[in-house]
């Protein structure tokens, strides 16, 4: 890799004093599309994220036969609904390594009729799919993996879904049951869902009722064991306003945090649908201030950080940025119950506790977490898998520790394609 494809983070010469706006949430941004697609009339999607994965989002809608039109200078999207039907009875689609694209049509194209295949980048290849079509096929579908080793490729032979009951394992991703959730309103029974084993990433669950609430559609649910969503709803045509991304605005709370400066991310407050606005809480528990408004959340750093023993299972985007955080604790800091890391855009437990090796931190790497200890952290050029969270959550040792490099900075783009330069606005 040559010196172009690596990105210098210059320490910062004071604390930062600044406030933020962050682009729109990919996880709602995705979410409202497909049920906007599948909406009976036109929806607009104002606050749109425009990244590599809900890029991949509309781009299968469009090859679905369902016109997306975009304005990025807005930020914001048009879609056409189908009232719940695909145009295009064939279709080859690709998602790169977007999860939330694989899963979501995976199971939005069981409702079609034809034959759909849908594929991704080579780690998307490795990523599991299988409890999904698992749980499609217990409800009328007809769905495999291409090369019967539980990830993508998968082919969809689509005749409409039946509906009935579906057990679901969702101890990899929650996205399995996101899924399921968005597609049963268009079965043709009743559609029961049945959570076995742990349920992770709970906050997404509730993110996703709260779509689908917004575009029309009930879910009654049982302490989110037991989903049950009536045959003949249908979603409706909405203008939805998408949440800035607090999966992005945590990387800036933590550089507050971490240079003892303040930031403000506006637009989003303490009623926020993300899950990761939690973050905040474990800032506070390791000495930060956070101020909570209606529509801001602030953070302020107050001097050295403790170390702090948590289970990060709801909010586990989050965890590689707190892992980074641990380098520059006063006491050990351990991170649990997030093996699905494992099977995420990298092995992000692996590929955490090896580059703080790298920067010359010691890291205990567990199946389901780390510890992380206080270190004096070195120059290095941090690798980073492909994983734009590995990158973002990386530079910000940049931010206080001379001689770090990102090395291949572009994989940002899936989620955040200019956060260097919104890093770098912060600056005093």
């Amino acid at each position: 890799m040559s010196v172009a494809d690596e990105r210098a983070i210059l320490p910062m010469s004071a604390p930062p004093d600044a406030s933020v706006r962050v682009p729109g949430s990919k996880s709602i941004t995705n979410r409202a599309l497909l049920l906007a697609a599948l909406a009976d009339g036109p929806s607009t999607l104002s606050g749109a994220l425009f990244s590599d994965d809900t890029r991949y989002m509309a781009t299968a809608l469009n090859l679905l036969g369902i016109s997306v039109s975009a304005d990025e200078r807005e930020s914001c999207l048009r879609v056409a609904g189908g009232g719940g039907a695909w145009p295009a009875s064939d279709a080859d689609l690709f998602v790169g390594n977007a999860g939330t694209a694989m899963r979501f049509l995976v199971a939005a194209l069981a409702l079609g009729h034809g034959r759909f295949r849908i594929d991704g980048s080579e780690r998307m290849r490795e990523r599991p799919v299988a409890a999904l079509v698992d749980s499609l096929n217990q409800l009328g579908a007809d769905v495999e993996c291409e090369f019967q080793n539980q990830s993508p490729p998968v082919i969809v032979r689509a005749r409409g879904l039946r509906g009935g009951r579906a057990e679901i394992d969702a101890s990899r991703s929650s996205q399995f049951l996101s899924a399921l959730l968005h597609v049963a309103p268009y079965a043709q029974e009743d559609v029961e869902i049945a959570v076995t084993g742990e349920l992770i990433a709970q906050p997404y669950v509730a993110m996703t009722l709260r779509v689908m609430e917004h575009f029309g559609v009930s879910v009654e649910r049982d302490d989110l064991r037991t989903f049950r969503i009536a045959a003949g709803q249908r979603y409706r045509a909405a203008d939805y306003a998408i949440e800035p991304d607090a999966s992005g605005a945590h990387y800036f709370w933590a550089a507050a945090a971490l240079t003892g400066g303040r930031v403000r991310i506006e637009g989003l407050g303490v009623d926020s649908m993300q899950g990761d606005i939690a973050f905040v809480d474990m800032l506070e528990r390791m000495g930060a201030s956070v101020e909570r408004g209606e529509s801001y959340i602030e953070v302020r750093g107050r001097g050295p950080l403790a170390g702090v023993d948590v289970d990060m299972n709801a909010i586990s985007d989050t965890s590689p940025t707190l892992a980074v955080l641990g380098a520059f604790t006063t006491s050990p800091l351990t991170i649990r119950n997030v093996r699905h890391l494992r099977w995420q855009e990298s092995d992000r437990l692996h590929a955490v506790a090896t580059e703080l090796g790298r920067l010359g931190v010691r890291v205990e790497e567990r199946e389901d977490g780390l510890t992380v200890y206080p270190a004096t952290p070195k120059p290095a050029a941090v690798h980073t898998y492909d994983d734009h969270r590995i990158a973002m959550s990386f530079a910000l040792v940049g931010l206080v520790v001379e001689g770090v490099r990102i090395r291949d900075p572009g994989c940002v783009a899936k989620t955040f394609p200019d956060y260097f330069e919104r890093l770098e606005e912060i600056r005093p």
